[in-house]
């Protein structure tokens, strides 16, 4: 979800703390987090983590000792008219179904950034996702978009805690991708992911459907102006999602017949 979403969702902090073993599988410290504004302008995206997370790579491009690279991902996989379409803040028993049988009708594969204590609940949704080839990410324990301002060992728990519920809840299926919420990333927040397995990953589209600001205005956002290679931001949680389930019954075909080929982000550096 966009960080002007902070005014139209309450805040939640989460009340349980990771285990210890969770919590040190990385050794990252605890420097104050650099601020981010949403996932496709971090401001903290080109800064160094201040853990030792990260090995020497490409030059210009920091790595993670797996090889991830930290930096955001905001780009589709592929070489020419690709788009990833990328589903936030779910799983919802209401709205992920019906998105999923748009993709399907579609043959969309796309990827699901879902919240760990929603992965938990319903487990069922996670494996239906996966079962229809679409990619995992991780975002997060329980959407806390001021994760920037919290301390790296709040950051640590969110996401290796949130990325453990939802390999939980489909086991033997990677989870590729961090997205932050709100796009509130740090360099810690970054370098977690990235040693973890997670490629950092933002958007270069955002129709703000979130805020449900009318059909019309979902088409436009999404149909004018296309990036190179973009990512596209939806929602299949957090409220009603009537329109966005409208919105990709139009927007899905229409790429398609603007010659555009469905993938997924990047999680390498090309």
């Amino acid at each position: 979800m966009g960080i002007t979403s902070i005014s139209a969702r309450r805040l939640r902090r989460t009340g349980s703390a990771a285990t210890a073993a969770v919590l040190g599988i990385l050794a990252v410290s605890g420097t104050p987090a650099l601020a981010a504004t949403d996932g496709s302008t971090d401001k903290a995206a080109d800064a160094k983590p201040s853990g030792s997370a990260v090995s020497a790579g490409k030059p210009g491009a920091a790595r993670s000792a797996t090889g991830i690279p930290l930096g955001i991902s905001r780009l589709a996989q592929g070489p020419g008219r690709d788009v990833a379409i990328t589903i936030d803040d779910g799983p919802d028993p209401r709205w992920t179904p019906q998105v999923l049988q748009v993709l399907r009708k579609n043959h969309v594969k796309a990827t699901f950034c879902m919240i760990g204590t929603k992965a938990q609940k319903h487990p069922e949704l996670v494996r239906a996702v996966a079962a229809d080839g679409h990619r995992l990410c991780n975002h997060s324990v329980d959407h806390d978009v001021t994760m920037d301002h919290k301390p790296v060992a709040f950051q640590k728990q969110q996401i290796l805690e949130g990325k453990a519920m939802i390999e939980k809840a489909a086991p033997g299926v990677p989870v590729g991708y961090y997205r932050a919420p709100g796009g509130a990333f740090t360099p810690d927040s970054r370098a977690i992911a990235a040693a973890s397995g997670m490629r950092p990953l933002g958007w270069s589209v955002d129709p703000k459907d979130w805020s449900r600001p009318g059909l019309p205005a979902i088409i436009s956002a999404v149909e004018e102006k296309l990036p190179q290679q973009p990512t596209v931001l939806f929602h299949d949680g957090g409220g009603d999602r009537s329109e966005t389930v409208a919105a990709l019954k139009e927007y899905l075909p229409w790429l398609t017949s603007q010659g555009y080929r469905f993938t997924f982000p990047a999680r390498t550096t090309p």
